[in-house]
């Protein structure tokens, strides 16, 4: 089946992370190869158009997806007004790992592989689950993201970690470069050339979601046995 033939199952979703519900988008492609899951960057949320950008390319080659909130609607208010909760690292990745675990009684993705997506401050939250599930998680990909901010649990990530920064975002650079230094795991550090940290620069974006896309396709291999 070509990607232009796929079918698409979209449901909105209620993931119970903890003491907290958040909100989510499932996107399951038929004969899903594995499943990824994205944690937005700092100040952002499910709706982010970036990541909706790229997980429409990772379901096309057959792909599932879930972007959620790692906020929920009353906590998305005050960070909007603190700015406290975006870089309140051990919360959002509590959250990530507590919707490991919920995916595994989803029937519909629970044989899946998974993989994680992380951009910005949701990159660090990203590998500190990586870190926690090893045995759930198959691979990572960070998209201008901090790892430095999970520096603590980069030894202990087994998955192959695929590290995506701007050509033109100088200090990221630096920090993904030491991540990639800390880590055991294999890893790889994709610059992406006259981009800057957003990655709004004409063609840029479209890289990453390629790349995204061919390191998930390599390392999520089907329906767990």
């Amino acid at each position: 089946m070509t990607s232009e033939q796929r079918i698409v199952q979209s449901s909105e979703v209620t993931v119970q992370a903890g003491e907290v519900t958040l909100d989510g988008n499932l996107m399951v492609p038929g004969g899903s190869q594995g499943i990824v899951v994205f944690a937005h960057g700092s100040g952002s949320s499910r709706f982010s158009s970036r990541n909706r950008y790229v997980a429409g390319v990772l379901n096309s080659g057959g792909l599932a997806t879930l972007l959620f909130d790692l906020l929920t609607a009353e906590e998305h208010v005050i960070d909007v007004q603190t700015r406290e909760l975006r870089f309140d690292i051990d919360l959002l990745s509590r959250r990530m790992v507590a919707t490991l675990d919920w995916l595994g009684g989803e029937t519909a993705v629970n044989q899946l592989p998974i993989g994680l997506f992380g951009a910005s401050t949701g990159a660090a939250a990203a590998l500190n689950a990586a870190a926690e599930r090893p045995d759930r998680v198959a691979a990572v990909v960070s998209r201008g993201g901090r790892p430095d901010l999970a520096m603590a649990a980069l030894p202990k990530v087994q998955s192959p970690t695929l590290l995506i920064v701007g050509g033109l975002d100088f200090q990221v650079i630096g920090m993904n470069r030491a991540a990639e230094a800390a880590l055991k795991a294999p890893c790889h550090v994709e610059i992406v050339e006259s981009a800057t940290h957003l990655f709004e620069e004409p063609g840029t974006l479209e890289q990453v979601a390629a790349l995204a896309r061919d390191w998930f396709l390599k390392h999520l291999r089907g329906p767990v046995q």
